[in-house]
């Protein structure tokens, strides 16, 4: 520092210092100051640490755009995935089915399957009928009165039945009362005259205009029904 600099330091301590104070403050903290170099450039291991993070968060977001999204309900209209083939619709297909349907509804009746009554109905009121074999008995359109077959998918307004000589039909829930019957024994294990009992129940479409998931976690109150 040049001479006129530093008298003019000293100068401006003094308006605040003693004398003394002013020689002191002057050595400490200007003339003999330390100055402290930092690198401009972080350690080599700070930057490999940094340069792997960098690298997981572009793998990570790689393999986010790679995962494939659900598909839309719209996109699954379009793929007809849900769409029963032409040559896929044949009574014998399905026959397998009916019979794991007739085990579960045996299991899940219980002994309410000789007896029925108010607590056969609420359990059959939230039962899966995806495979179940069900006849129309009564319908707003008596053309439809007589179809009998495999419950191949349970909608909402409709259900797909897969008939033995028809191929696939579709009947409106709405104004259709359905028949299901159920063995009340496994008829390939016999038993004689009780493995020919049957326990059958009528299911009324109007009630059931729901999707099966949705049935399933709803509890049904009994009531008076005015169209029966």
């Amino acid at each position: 520092m040049s001479s006129a600099a530093q008298k003019i330091t000293q100068d401006l301590l003094a308006r605040a210092h003693s004398p003394d104070s002013v020689s002191r403050i002057y050595s400490e903290k200007i003339q003999h100051r330390p100055l402290i170099l930092r690198p401009t450039s972080p350690p080599p291991a700070t930057a490999n640490a940094r340069a792997a993070r960098r690298r997981a968060r572009q793998e990570k977001k790689a393999k986010q755009k790679q995962r494939p999204k659900p598909l839309s309900a719209r996109e699954r209209r379009q793929l007809d995935l849900y769409t029963i083939q032409k040559e896929h619709q044949k009574f014998d297909i399905y026959l397998p089915l009916n019979q794991l349907w007739l085990g579960y509804i045996r299991e899940l009746l219980g002994n309410d399957v000789y007896t029925g009554g108010p607590n056969a109905a609420a359990k059959l009121a939230s039962a899966e009928f995806h495979g179940a074999s069900v006849e129309v008995v009564r319908s707003s359109c008596p053309s439809r009165v007589g179809i009998q077959g495999i419950v191949v998918r349970d909608r909402k307004f409709v259900v797909e039945v897969i008939t033995e000589k028809r191929g696939l039909k579709l009947v409106p829930k709405e104004g259709t009362t359905f028949r299901i019957a159920v063995p009340a024994r496994d008829s390939s294990k016999g038993g004689g005259d009780e493995s020919e009992k049957m326990f059958t129940f009528d299911v009324l479409g109007d009630q059931m205009m729901l999707r099966a998931a949705d049935r399933a976690n709803r509890r049904f109150k009994p009531h008076f029904l005015k169209n029966l």
